[in-house]
């Protein structure tokens, strides 16, 4: 693109340290040559990934090897990749360790979960004041943040569509257990100084929740620019048209790194079973108190947790949230690990294949 003096305008450079990058990368990093260079992922289409690298922005393919794996890199990734230039090829070959890792479960037989985005520090759950609004699907989303690593933080948008933002806030006292909430108002900009100090250069904020709460329009007030495509909500449900289609990573003016996703209409636990007990503090501190160790909360005796319902301490339906959720991540693990028993015989037996075949040869 040219500016109007006829300059062509160049995107411009970053530093390793600017994109997030810290000692425990730069140590794993050493042991490869100097035809090597780091790169962090910030969107990644069919069949290529653009790359943020110090020499400025590129495009690169994953290496045979990470396909035959099936370990393929995600937004927020550090890669090493390996640029040939005179070829006009760049390709990923490795993937650094994951600091933090947002997952989701996804649909199919071997239980497996989906990566949504890598190294990310902070977590904005954006939900919306109207249709959308469910304090249930929240306590989903923590319990996936949670497991991830990264520090959660509820977003209530559309903060200018009511006269008292100041009670949804407080209806989410409980389902939050402790996470702040801010309410804001993206076309707006209520309250969008509250977000500073969550946003500090060098680290990264990912957004998520439903499609329709305004997830887009926020990037655009945080860039001051418009670089994501915005839809109305329909008056019917008030649910917003699926705007955003690829995942990006966007670097504010201040330094800090922010991952646009688009809108999860499925939010699947997956095995993220780690983040149960800090969703549901409140649930995991009744639970000691229970007569059996193993306490599922349903009809055994000496229950404190079903006691604390009976005694109006514990709604209903939290109690019955949070069993909805155990009972899946129950049945996501075991899908899981049968998943891993049926790749671990399909491994076995192309080895046992490759094996035969060179006692074949071996005869000839």
């Amino acid at each position: 693109m040219n500016s109007d003096s006829g300059e062509q305008i160049r995107p411009p450079k970053y530093k390793l340290e600017d994109l997030g990058w810290d000692d425990s990368f730069a140590s794993v990093f050493d042991k490869y040559g100097e035809s090597y260079v780091p790169g962090r992922v910030s969107s990644r289409h069919k069949t290529v990934f653009d790359l943020i690298t110090c020499q400025g922005p590129v495009q690169a393919g994953a290496s045979g090897a990470l396909h035959r794996i099936g370990k393929l890199p995600a937004v927020g990734d550090f890669v090493v990749h390996l640029p040939v230039p005179e070829a006009g090829t760049y390709t990923i070959v490795d993937i650094l360790p994951r600091k933090t890792v947002f997952t989701r479960g996804v649909p199919g037989k071997d239980g497996s979960d989906q990566v949504i985005a890598a190294n990310i520090d902070t977590i904005f759950i954006v939900t919306a004041i109207g249709p959308d609004f469910n304090s249930r699907r929240i306590e989903r989303y923590l319990a996936i943040v949670h497991s991830s690593g990264a520090k959660p933080v509820i977003l209530v948008n559309k903060a200018d569509l009511s006269e008292d933002p100041d009670s949804v806030i407080e209806l989410l006292s409980l389902p939050a257990s402790g996470v702040p909430v801010i309410a804001i108002s993206a076309l707006t900009h209520l309250g969008l100084s509250q977000l500073d100090p969550l946003l500090v250069p060098g680290k990264t904020v990912a957004l998520i929740g439903s499609s329709g709460v305004g997830k887009s329009t926020l990037i655009n007030a945080l860039l001051e620019k418009e670089v994501q495509a915005t839809g109305f909500n329909r008056e019917s449900d008030g649910k917003g048209r699926h705007k955003t289609t690829v995942r990006q990573l966007f670097i504010l003016d201040n330094g800090a790194l922010v991952i646009d996703n688009p809108g999860l209409r499925e939010v699947g636990l997956g095995t993220s079973g780690s983040g149960m007990d800090e969703a549901f503090p409140d649930i995991t501190e009744l639970a000691a108190g229970c007569r059996f160790s193993d306490c599922r909360h349903g009809n055994e005796p000496g229950c404190a947790v079903r006691k604390a319902v009976e005694d109006g301490v514990l709604p209903q339906e939290r109690l019955d949230n949070y069993l909805r959720l155990s009972r899946e991540l129950e049945f996501q693990q075991e899908k899981a690990e049968i998943g891993s028993a049926r790749l671990e015989r399909k491994r076995w037996k192309g080895i046992s294949k490759a094996a035969r075949d060179i006692g074949e040869l071996k005869k000839r």
